[in-house]
């Protein structure tokens, strides 16, 4: 048996690409009143992150547990790598590393330091490994490349949600006395911050364009653009990035799932970059 790899529902994994790859995914919580829904399984309201009684939740290490024996069971004893979101925006990965402590060391957890797709794509890259045949050291090799490979932005529409959410830090400081700007913010080493306060959304986004497109260079990558209730918006993104970076894929194009949502508001558009690494003159 191979490697299993597991995630959580924060990665925005399409179901095409799960199913391929065998990747399990291990849902987060929302919180409505005293209801607790599980992202990605139960049926959440469209308008979530428009209410105001709503918060989330990180998977719990009972969760986490069930699932992990589970797919360490199903694998053989080959082992489970479990590539989560980043330590900085959630207590899943402490979670996880509870759960994981355990059962054994054939468990072993990797901290994405990225969200959506940033954490999906370092999960594929883990379970390309597997599917490779690499062995457990070799799937946590091939997730941890990938963490340094990554790179994501987002233009947010309105900071309400973040600053609730207490994922901004000191949103006084990023504002001014500028109320209407629309930031594009950037995962840092697993945080999310600032890279660029800009007047409009229009030029936040097109900012955000030419950052990808700067960082990806003549060379290639895997790109996802999400979006909270703005398909349009992303599907413009889209074609914009693959206007600029003809030696790309097609990026992957999807919404951004319940639990970001609630965090980020409506009409949010982000990209997430896996590099492609370039071949070396021994390759």
């Amino acid at each position: 048996m191979s490697v299993i790899v597991i995630t959580d529902s924060s990665a925005c994994l399409p179901a095409q690409l799960r199913e391929q790859w065998g990747i399990r995914v291990v849902p987060l919580h929302i919180l409505i009143g005293g209801e607790d829904l599980r992202d990605g399984v139960d049926v959440v309201p469209d308008d979530v992150y428009q209410r105001d009684n709503v918060s989330t939740a990180a998977a719990g290490p009972e969760d986490l547990d069930a699932v992990y024996r589970a797919a360490l069971a199903d694998s053989g004893g080959s082992g489970v790598v479990a590539v989560h979101l980043s330590a900085a925006l959630s207590s899943t990965l402490t979670a996880a590393q509870h759960a994981a402590a355990r059962i054994g060391d054939r468990i072993r957890v990797v901290d994405s330091k990225s969200t959506a797709m940033g954490t999906g794509f370092v999960a594929l890259a883990a379970a390309r490994a597997a599917a490779a045949g690499a062995d457990l050291d070799g799937v946590v090799a091939a997730a941890d490349s990938a963490v340094q490979r990554g790179h994501a932005w987002i233009v947010v529409q309105r900071l309400d949600n973040l600053r609730r959410s207490g994922r901004i830090g000191s949103a006084a400081a990023w504002l001014g006395t500028a109320l209407a700007l629309k930031p594009l913010l950037r995962i840092d080493d697993g945080k999310l911050v600032l890279a660029q306060r800009i007047r409009t959304a229009g030029k936040a986004v097109a900012a955000m364009i030419d950052r990808v497109s700067d960082l990806v260079g003549d060379g290639s990558a895997e790109l996802a653009v999400l979006h909270v209730g703005n398909p349009q918006g992303a599907q413009q993104v889209a074609a914009a990035l693959a206007e600029r970076l003809p030696a790309c894929p097609p990026a992957t194009v999807g919404d951004l799932g319940s639990v970001l949502a609630l965090h980020v508001g409506a009409g949010a558009v982000g990209v997430c970059v896996d590099l492609v690494p370039k071949p070396t003159e021994t390759d």
